[in-house]
């Protein structure tokens, strides 16, 4: 049985913290899948392919060098999936420069974590120099630990991203409460045994359990999230099975 919660629905609650909050980066905490999905597409078109809205929201989460191969064999460029990834992460840098969108909470949640010692982790696909320019515009040390895509053996949906980031934390798991945007940072933290709230961007995830979905985290404190896990709550939740 899974939770869905909508926005509307949702009063504040008092609540037991999460020993630590695994953030993800790309559509979760900004709104960069527009760069991303605009970079691949002109990339493609500029070598006389064909690029379309399937095939970005197919690689939204995935690991940067697997997206990097795809684009290459679905473009037919003659360049190799570093390649790829290198110019693609160039001309998102130069939008994240000019003009970065923070999504509805994003915000106010990590201020208010990080005035109750609620450690929090940046768990990126995107590379460090990336996380860095967004890092670089929040308060200083309001991540406890950054974990990126160039760190990892193994990306998104693999479990590994945040079983590293709650064992750089010195937490379990369990015991953590993951944001996410897409279907394939949700099923990562799942696998990691996290408990995780989607808040969903350019892909919806399928509910599952262990999974609430949102619609924003405007509004939304740091007590309420464990409480949106409490299905015995009606007045906030609809059981959907």
């Amino acid at each position: 049985m899974a939770i869905t919660i909508t926005h509307a629905t949702m009063e504040y609650v008092t609540a037991q913290l999460p020993a630590a909050v695994l953030w993800d980066m790309d559509g979760t905490m900004v709104d960069t899948e527009p760069l991303w999905i605009d970079a691949e597409k002109a990339l493609v078109e500029r070598h006389g392919g064909t690029w379309t809205e399937a095939d970005s929201l197919s690689l939204v989460g995935s690991d940067l060098l697997a997206a990097g191969a795809y684009i290459r064999e679905r473009g037919g460029l003659s360049m190799t999936p570093e390649q790829v990834v290198d110019h693609l992460l160039g001309e998102v840098l130069l939008g994240v420069d000019e003009d970065l969108t923070w999504q509805p909470g994003v915000r106010e949640l990590l201020a208010e974590l990080n005035h109750l010692g609620v450690p929090c982790a940046l768990v990126t696909m995107s590379y460090r120099v990336l996380a860095e320019a967004v890092i670089a515009q929040l308060p200083s040390n309001t991540f406890t630990a950054v974990l990126t895509g160039d760190e990892v053996a193994h990306g998104k949906p693999h479990p590994e991203p945040y079983l590293a980031a709650a064992a750089q934390l010195g937490v379990d798991p369990e015991s953590c409460v993951v944001i996410e945007d897409s279907p394939t940072g949700a099923a990562s933290g799942l696998a990691a045994g996290a408990r995780v709230v989607s808040v969903p961007n350019a892909v919806a995830p399928r509910p599952e359990p262990g999974m609430v979905v949102i619609d924003s985290l405007g509004g939304v404190a740091a007590a309420d999230l464990l409480a949106l896990f409490d299905e015995r709550r009606e007045t906030l939740v609809r059981i959907s099975e």
